[in-house]
């Protein structure tokens, strides 16, 4: 086995700023540990380029007008990381049994390096053993074919290009299945459910340039410095501007308060730090609709009082009686001063939106008290960010995964729509929303088809081009499916990309009832737990990187990616394959068809020699979005998906935006509002991983150094329930009492996060999510909201 945590941990440390020198140091240690002083470097300098290739890391865009390095510190890992030198190869796999490898740890496991022939289980040997590509197209297929289609199930993770995912869902639904779940499914489904009822765009409505045309920025449950660095560049521009960014998270991250830009000398030579947050609220977890409730119920109030009253009672002049609070007319007072007409946007309230005095009677209905303890902040603290709110004319709305991934993801979503459309932050330059994604390319599959849900899909479209009758039935959801593996209602599972069993909740549950399958196919560069864990017959089939070079009959192709503000972007691999016997993407998933489907017409050879007939193809079924697909893949900035929205133009039922009001603050299991020694857990990444890869030990952002089996906690709380510091405790889950969900031996961290709750990585803490723990509709599972219970652990960690 390779490296492994330190003896003994570092934790408590300075962190430091986001970026600066700790951001050099780490992207150099990793270039040196994956073997590429050379290559690496020359390699990161066609990053997120326009003519180079897309980061296979997070999703945010490639800007026309490019920095001379166009890549954060997760970036240079995630490319590293790609392009080591080390090889898992027919050597490595006959040294190892299956079994074995179950033992080793995530980074363990990736960090033997790239994948390089075709492995098929041998049972008798428990080992991979080499496969020929044509053997293994022909027996999956034959097994394929011997299995209902509503029983097989195609998992797409968030890399996969668009023209991979356009063949693999038409494979899919040719085969006659819309089991189409995806990495989606677990991050952000809330958006895709929650936005389109509001705003009627199953996307965010910001582009690159509201950042430059904006003069505040609300930034909500989303940590920039570990999730997507690149938009520090953005964040710094904009604070340099005098735009003020107003953060709500539950803890503190560097990113979010102190950046030094690597790429500027004078600040790396000097130290000097751009502030980042102008105003910081640490929400908890659970508490955002409270928080945003009370930011709306404030602006609410004070255009009631300025309009009740008229200006100069607003100053006080009359001295009448009046039932507006002090601190409502105070905040219209600051309006007038300012010179502010309306507190709320009326003139775009009534002619855009329904459903406002529904929305602003329960806003008003909300008692102060309620709105403080369920948000963990203040009146004067909501009060505050709401008059920074009602003084800035251009505002754009950030989020991210701190609000979809809990029971309420769904009313978190509506909830930044209404504050948006009280004053009109929506479809004009520098106001908008912005719904950071994660994966590079998780939003574009759902946009060529990766859906469970056929609604979403041209499904007549797809029949007269290819000629078949599309399955009509609604498919199963990541969610859906481990509840299929877990009842046999699903016996084959194709996953293109991802670490399904890691990122699943109810892990250790999930893999106990994975060997029911009867097969199990994996197309994936490196090794993963979901590769150990495996059905009776299972394939492991290496495929080439976006950063290769993928050489086909009509010479190198490109692909194609959406980004977090919907534009597409092309991208060229430029490093030779890690192996000669690796195969593209495309071609697997066209070998895969041929030796499966009987019926349909598609030209599956001439797509995997020329990717601009996959492109046309793509045009052809979605001819707005994809217009004039090939001859804009590499316009500079990308080019633009339409969305409504950003026009003011809203495909709802009732063609307007929409105020809906959540009927609840939180979640039905407030167990902790009964019981003291129940804590709120979410999860988290840390600065040295990406999703369910962990490329080393090391949170630099949060002091941990050596361990990921940590759990921060509140110094307040670690006295009250009786522990301390550097103690290790086992976690349980406090919902479901008739199964114990457990993980143990966590050392307690002490940490600036709000009383009450706790946070731990993820994926460690997956084994305590219950699997209907969800968002109810979108499904989502409520990774960053779980009630749990400490206890002392009798386990201590081998470290």
């Amino acid at each position: 086995m390779t490296s492994r945590p330190q003896d003994k941990p570092h934790i408590g440390f300075d962190s430091g700023p986001a970026g600066g020198w700790g951001s050099a140091k780490s992207v150099t240690e990793i270039v040196l540990r994956e073997h590429i002083p050379l290559s690496g470097p020359s390699l990161l300098r066609h990053q997120n380029k326009p003519e180079g290739y897309m980061c296979v890391s997070c999703a945010w865009a490639k800007p026309a007008k490019t920095h001379p390095l166009e890549f954060c510190e997760n970036g240079a890992k995630a490319t590293a990381w790609e392009v080591t030198s080390k090889r898992a190869d027919e050597t490595f796999f006959a040294a190892h049994t299956l079994g074995e490898l179950e033992t080793w740890l995530d980074h363990d496991l990736e960090e033997q390096g790239r994948l390089t022939h075709p492995m098929r289980w041998d049972s008798a040997s428990d080992k991979y053993i080499p496969v020929a590509w044509d053997t293994a197209f022909d027996e999956i297929g034959r097994e394929l074919k011997q299995i209902a289609p509503e029983m097989v199930d195609f998992y797409t993770s968030g890399r996969a290009s668009l023209e991979t995912c356009y063949m693999y869902q038409l494979f899919a639904r040719i085969f006659g299945s819309n089991n189409l779940p995806d990495s989606s499914n677990m991050c952000h489904e809330s958006t895709s459910v929650g936005l389109p009822e509001s705003i009627g765009a199953t996307v965010g409505t910001a582009v690159l340039s509201d950042f430059q045309n904006c003069d505040c920025i609300f930034y909500i449950a989303q940590n920039v410095g570990t999730s997507s660095p690149r938009l520090l560049h953005d964040l710094q521009d904009a604070v340099h501007r005098g735009v003020k960014i107003v953060t709500f998270n539950l803890l503190r991250e560097p990113g979010l308060e102190r950046f030094i830009n690597p790429q500027a000398p004078s600040e790396m030579i000097t130290g000097s730090e751009t502030p980042i947050s102008s105003e910081y609220y640490q929400v908890r977890n659970g508490g955002d609709i409270a928080a945003l409730f009370g930011v709306c119920k404030a602006l609410i109030e004070a255009d009631d009082a300025k309009q009740s009253l008229g200006l100069s009672k607003v100053a006080g002049s009359d001295g009448e009686a009046r039932s507006e609070s002090a601190a409502a007319v105070a905040f219209a007072a600051a309006m007038t001063a300012a010179d502010k007409k309306h507190v709320l946007d009326h003139d775009f309230i009534k002619e855009h939106t329904s459903g406002f005095e529904a929305f602003a009677t329960a806003a008003r209905a909300h008692s102060w008290d309620n709105l403080e303890g369920t948000s963990g902040l203040t009146r004067e603290q909501m009060i505050a960010a709401a008059r920074t709110y009602a003084e800035s004319d251009a505002v754009v709305l950030v989020y991210g995964m701190g609000l979809t991934q809990q029971v309420m993801g769904v009313e978190n979503v509506h909830m930044v729509a209404n504050l948006a459309l009280l004053r009109g932050n929506i479809g004009k330059p520098g106001a908008n929303i912005c719904a950071v994604r994660g994966h590079s390319n998780v939003q574009g599959q759902r946009t060529v088809g990766i859906t469970e849900k056929p609604a979403l899909v041209p499904l007549d479209k797809l029949a007269e081009l290819y000629r078949f009758d599309p399955p009509r039935w609604e498919g199963r959801s990541t969610v859906d499916v481990c509840e299929a593996v877990l009842s046999g209602k699903s016996r084959a599972f194709v996953s293109l990309g991802g670490n399904f069993i890691r990122a699943v909740p109810d892990t250790e549950i999930m893999e106990a009832a994975w060997p029911k399958l009867r097969l199990t196919v994996q197309i994936a560069t490196k090794l993963n737990r979901s590769h150990l864990i495996h059905g009776e017959i299972a394939y492991l089939l290496p495929c080439l990187g976006r950063l290769e070079i993928d050489q086909q009959a009509t010479g190198p192709q490109a692909v194609s990616m959406e980004s977090s503000v919907a534009h597409f972007h092309g991208s060229r691999g430029r490093v030779q394959p890690a192996s000669p016997h690796l195969l593209s993407e495309p071609a697997i998933i066209a070998g895969l068809a041929k030796a499966t489907l009987t019926r349909g017409i598609v030209p599956w050879d001439e797509w995997v020699a020329d990717y601009s007939l996959i492109r046309d193809a793509i045009e052809n079924t979605y001819p707005e979005t994809f217009k004039k697909f090939n001859e804009r893949l590499f316009q500079p900035g990308g080019f633009a998906r339409p969305v409504p929205a950003r026009e003011r133009k809203w495909v709802t039922a009732n063609k307007k935006a929409n105020f809906i009001t959540p009927s609840r603050l939180f979640p039905e299991f407030d167990i902790s509002s009964v019981d003291d020694k129940v804590l709120n857990l979410a999860t988290l990444r840390s600065n040295d991983q990406f999703n369910t890869t962990i490329y080393g030990y090391s949170d630099r952002f949060r002091g941990v150094d050596g361990t990921r089996q940590v759990v921060f906690l509140n110094g307040e709380d670690i006295e009250r329930l009786g522990f301390k510091p550097g103690e290790f405790v086992d976690m349980t889950t406090a919902i479901e009492p008739g199964v114990v969900r457990s993980i143990q031996g966590f050392r307690i961290v002490e940490y600036d996060i709000p009383r009450g709750c706790c946070a731990s990585y993820y994926p460690e803490a997956n084994p305590l999510f219950p699997l209907g723990h969800h968002a109810p509709r979108a499904k989502t599972p409520s990774y960053k909201l779980l009630p749990i219970r400490l206890s002392r652990s009798d386990k201590v960690p081998v470290e």
